[in-house]
């Protein structure tokens, strides 16, 4: 069939004009070329297609049955030119992201809205999954893209570094005023520990490269106003440094209700490594499956939650939340796009890495 494509060509071009000089002056060929293709065509299908007439030629009954076919190809043929120009003219396209919920919201968003924008016919679609099941979806070919946390990236896969997120542990003050009666004996005053979180939650999330505990040393200089406790200056200072009173922050993370992501979640893998590095064994553990729930969880006093800083902003500059002064800091994490590296990118991946990345 390959061998005779140019042969139906020229069957067609003369079937459409009936006459073997105007196809010829239309496909810029001689006569006897045409003469030629034609008789090599009847041969190879054993059929006459052509009556020859003093006018032209005219379809036998065989031709018309290979015209009508012919002419529904090449028909076919043109409409995916057309398409083809039209995806290259109007930027037509499809891109398909896995992506988890809190992801998305918090990072993705941003860059969708201004590509969508940008390129308003390319559909995009989204399947919010966790990190594991996003790399299943792109090993299957389901998606083109997946946005994931950084962990052990399988081979045949490129990973590019997005962004950096922080994890941090965050509480209400009603919450630890209330840790604090059951834990210890000491009665805290009114808005003591706001007081001791220095008021101004930004103080600890405006400079990534100074640590906590030099943010709390910068903190606890400006000590000059009166405690509201009774206790020593010693006592004040210590616990000032440790929070609240007696409780330290290992005393904190072990005795409340500590409200973590689910097990096999990769930020919830990043959470239990930290704590049993610095030893820290909760009594208390409530699983929860998504981050924006734990915010909203230790925004009414629910107990401590562990969320990244970034996606907390609003709730931690209105005061809503307080951020933890870890003595040893969680370690920073990165986001990025993974996609395979055994299939070349499709013209609508790159577009949107491109314009992710600039």
């Amino acid at each position: 069939m390959y061998e005779n494509l140019n042969n139906y060509r020229i069957f067609y071009t003369v079937a459409s004009l009936g006459n073997i000089s105007k196809a010829a002056d239309k496909l810029f060929i001689s006569q006897p070329a045409i003469s030629k293709s034609i008789s090599n065509l009847e041969k190879g299908l054993g059929v006459t297609l052509f009556s020859r007439t003093s006018k032209g030629v005219s379809l036998t009954e065989e031709g018309e049955i290979l015209y009508q076919h012919i002419g529904n190809a090449f028909d076919s043929i043109n409409q995916a030119e057309d398409e083809i120009k039209k995806i290259h003219d109007l930027g037509i396209g499809q891109l398909k992201i896995g992506v988890s919920t809190s992801l998305c919201k918090h990072i993705l968003l941003d860059y969708l809205k201004d590509f969508i924008d940008e390129n308003p016919h390319i559909k995009v679609t989204i399947r919010c999954h966790s990190t594991k099941n996003t790399l299943n979806l792109l090993s299957d070919g389901k998606i083109d893209l997946g946005l994931i946390c950084e962990t052990d990236i399988p081979k045949g896969f490129t990973y590019k570094e997005l962004t950096t997120i922080h994890d941090i542990f965050v509480t209400s003050d009603s919450y630890l005023d209330n840790l604090h009666l059951r834990e210890t004996d000491h009665v805290p005053q009114e808005n003591e520990y706001q007081w001791m979180f220095a008021g101004n939650i930004t103080s600890f999330i405006s400079d990534d490269k100074e640590s906590t505990s030099d943010k709390l040393k910068s903190v606890m200089s400006d000590l000059d106003k009166p405690s509201p406790s009774t206790d020593s200056a010693l006592d004040n200072i210590s616990r000032k440094a440790n929070m609240p009173g007696k409780l330290s922050i290992k005393d904190i993370l072990e005795k409340s209700n500590l409200m973590l992501l689910e097990k096999n979640n990769v930020t919830r893998t990043h959470i239990d490594a930290y704590l049993a590095s610095e030893g820290i064994y909760p009594n208390q553990v409530l699983e929860v499956n998504n981050m924006d729930l734990l915010i909203d969880f230790a925004s009414i006093g629910m107990g401590v939650a562990s969320v990244v800083r970034e996606f907390a902003l609003d709730y931690l500059e209105t005061g809503k939340i307080i951020e933890l002064p870890l003595e040893k800091e969680i370690e920073k994490r990165t986001v990025g796009f993974i996609y395979s590296s055994n299939k070349n990118k499709s013209t609508v991946l790159n577009k949107f890495l491109d314009f992710c990345n600039n």
